[in-house]
């Protein structure tokens, strides 16, 4: 099944941008990035911050962009069945000139998982003319990943500006 991503949540203040793969089957059901109620990203996200996670979807991206983060996916659109990273084929990458160009002050890369840092690390990284960034791979919030939680947000921690 063809599968498209979501357009980046990023303003003029953003300073850093975490990067998905692709949404899974419950974000695109929702249109909501990390809508799975068992995905950990939002309450990683607040826990960091020291508060809990907003009641609506428009108050945690308000959140986030608030604390000068930007949110999106590698994967512009691509087919899979499910919403398993290792089920993506024929993966097309978003644009990320056209972001970089449009929010320069976006420097820090950090990427939810190994495969949204695999697949920008092969098809984006290598094309891009704008390259003084960081980049840090995070594992991924995906209930998939068994990781505790607490252990995530160790790792997670260094997203904090």
């Amino acid at each position: 099944m063809q599968v498209s991503s979501f357009p980046w949540l990023a303003d003029s203040q953003s300073k850093q941008i975490i990067l998905g793969s692709m949404p899974g089957v419950e974000s695109l059901r929702q249109q909501q990035y990390y809508a799975h109620p068992r995905n950990q990203f939002w309450r990683i996200f607040y826990t960091l911050h020291g508060c809990d996670p907003g009641l609506s979807y428009k108050e945690r991206t308000d959140f986030l962009l608030s604390k000068q983060t930007a949110l999106w996916d590698v994967v512009s659109h691509c087919e899979r069945a499910g919403s398993l990273d290792s089920d993506i084929e024929n993966p097309v990458m978003n644009d990320f000139e056209r972001l970089l160009t449009e929010f320069p002050n976006i420097r820090t890369f950090f990427f939810n998982g190994g495969k949204a840092f695999e697949l920008f690390t092969r098809y984006v990284a290598p094309n891009l003319t704008i390259n003084d960034h960081t980049y840090h791979k995070l594992p991924s919030s995906s209930p998939a990943y068994t990781l505790s939680f607490e252990n995530k947000l160790k790792l997670w921690g260094i997203i904090i500006l």
